[in-house]
């Protein structure tokens, strides 16, 4: 037994350490853009229903988790998401979902789920999209990219 223990606790250490967790997001859109501006970075803002909407479950999974797009996120943007789960053990706060449903009536009136906005610091939008089956990561760093230097 004392053999096995070394092993399988370098075995979990090898398999977490390569467990990559997606942007640090926020949910505070006024600590944001306060962050925004500190860091002169441009704000992601991201409608998603994180268990009902399988498109975002496949934006989450795909594209923001793919290390290289974690990477690029890290560095070029504040990450805001207003999320709109369904399931009960998902439920959000009173507050947090007055805050979500501040910023739908703002920048998603038709509530189009996922939605991912770029942002410039005072919260004026930069460019819209949303799930788009043919871009992998790459496609989406190039895209964001477009829309981030319209602000510059």
């Amino acid at each position: 037994m004392n053999r096995i223990a070394p092993f399988v606790t370098m075995m979990c250490f090898l398999v977490f350490s390569n467990f990559t967790i997606a942007q640090d997001w926020m949910y505070d859109f006024e600590k944001a853009k306060i962050i925004a501006k500190e860091k002169n970075q441009n704000i992601i803002l991201f409608f998603t229903g994180s268990d009902w909407c399988s498109p975002c479950i496949k934006l989450e999974r795909n594209v923001f988790s793919d290390e290289e797009f974690r990477k690029f996120a890290d560095q070029k943007f504040v990450w805001v998401k207003a999320d709109f789960p369904k399931r009960k053990k998902n439920s959000l706060s009173e507050v947090q979902k007055k805050k979500n449903e501040t910023l739908a009536d703002k920048y998603n009136r038709k509530w189009v789920f996922p939605v991912i906005l770029v942002l410039d610091k005072e919260g004026e939008v930069l460019g819209v999209t949303g799930y788009r089956r043919d871009l992998k990561a790459a496609g989406y760093i190039s895209l964001l990219t477009t829309f981030d230097s319209f602000g510059k």
